[in-house]
């Protein structure tokens, strides 16, 4: 582990030599790129730099342990550093993980009703707005792409992005399949119901990460339409791309405008490409190297939501909550957290 650190402090300092270099600073597309490199490894640095202060401060009181005078405070000292390297150590090997690349990005997030008839379309509903309320509190932006609502006020399907920071690492493991058990309002008997959506999150990508041949693109446009025949659009604004070579369709018709749709449906398009290739990818990564967390997988029951018992359940890390009506208010931060921290103890493993 050392080796590599003091590999990855060398190249630090190389970085900061290039980012003050005048000519590289008039290229600025080299430029941005070497900020991105020296800003990605600075806290493992700062950490190893730290390390290696409290290691010395070790050194030195236990040079000291010899002298009558010193024994005292060195003890103090050298006992106290001695407890903080291995803190410091376990730091730096989560600081090594190689971070997920598309950490920082926006998302598209796909909630779809799954078995359980109206029901799952209510659930999904639910979900919508759990969603919505941890953006709020958040502070990121939602926008919804495409809705398709059921009488009853659920979605049968509805796509939409949030952008803010770290948006993908935050919500990344909520792809999956969601049960709910529940009374619905619709169960007149008051039995229990068990219904199911599918959550499917995606890191929005741009145009330069993926290529997307035009003529490979059937467009067709329609008119937009909401629940029940409301907001009926009187010009064909919707749009609807289709990509030839793998079948994937998207649909967007949430703007006035049919530019804009299709603005916001190549977006999706290209987001679900990307996600294609990457799922390849990863299928060519054995299996010990993969973690048991995962972030993709739709058709894994990833949780239930057991509204007799107050109790959200997630199934990955064995997790329970007992507060579902401020979990279903967006406070996901603490499921998130150990989500996460169950994903960086595989990958310590896998180390």
């Amino acid at each position: 582990m050392f080796e590599k650190l003091e590999a990855v402090e060398k190249r630090y300092d190389e970085l900061t030599k290039l980012i003050s270099d005048p000519e590289i600073i008039a290229n600025q597309a080299e430029w941005q790129k070497a900020m991105k490199e020296h800003a990605s490894i600075e806290d493992v640095v700062i950490k190893f730099r730290e390390y290696k202060k409290v290691k010395q401060a070790m050194e030195e009181a236990g040079e000291l342990l010899q002298d009558p005078e010193m024994k005292e405070l060195a003890e103090i000292e050298y006992y106290e550093a001695k407890e903080t390297l291995p803190k410091i150590e376990e730091e730096l090997k989560i600081l090594l993980i190689p971070k997920d690349p598309d950490d920082d990005k926006d998302i598209i997030c796909e909630i779809r009703a799954g078995a359980g008839g109206e029901e799952a379309a209510l659930f999904a509903g639910t979900l919508f707005r759990m969603y919505t309320m941890y953006a709020e509190k958040k502070h990121w932006k939602l926008e919804i792409l495409n809705e398709n609502e059921t009488g009853l006020g659920g979605y049968k399907e509805i796509s939409f992005m949030i952008s803010g920071k770290g948006a993908y690492s935050r919500l990344k493991f909520e792809s999956g399949v969601h049960r709910v058990q529940r009374v619905p309002d619709t169960e007149s008997s008051g039995r229990i119901h068990t219904s199911t959506a599918t959550v499917a999150v995606l890191p929005v990508v741009e145009d330069v990460e993926i290529e997307i041949n035009p003529s490979d693109i059937k467009m067709e446009v329609y008119r937009a339409s909401g629940a029940g025949g409301q907001h009926i659009n009187k010009t064909s604004s919707a749009v609807r791309l289709i990509h030839e070579p793998t079948g994937i369709v998207v649909e967007c018709q949430t703007e006035r405008s049919q530019f804009q749709n299709k603005d916001n449906a190549m977006r999706m398009l290209r987001t679900k490409l990307y996600e294609m290739e990457k799922e390849k990818q990863d299928s060519e990564i054995s299996n010990a190297r993969k973690t048991q967390v995962g972030s993709g997988d739709r058709s894994e029951k990833i949780r239930t939501y057991n509204y007799p018992q107050g109790r959200i359940t997630d199934h990955r890390i064995g997790m329970s909550i007992y507060q579902i009506e401020n979990f279903l208010n967006g406070d996901l931060d603490e499921m998130i957290d150990n989500l996460i921290a169950a994903d960086r103890a595989e990958k310590l493993k896998g180390e």
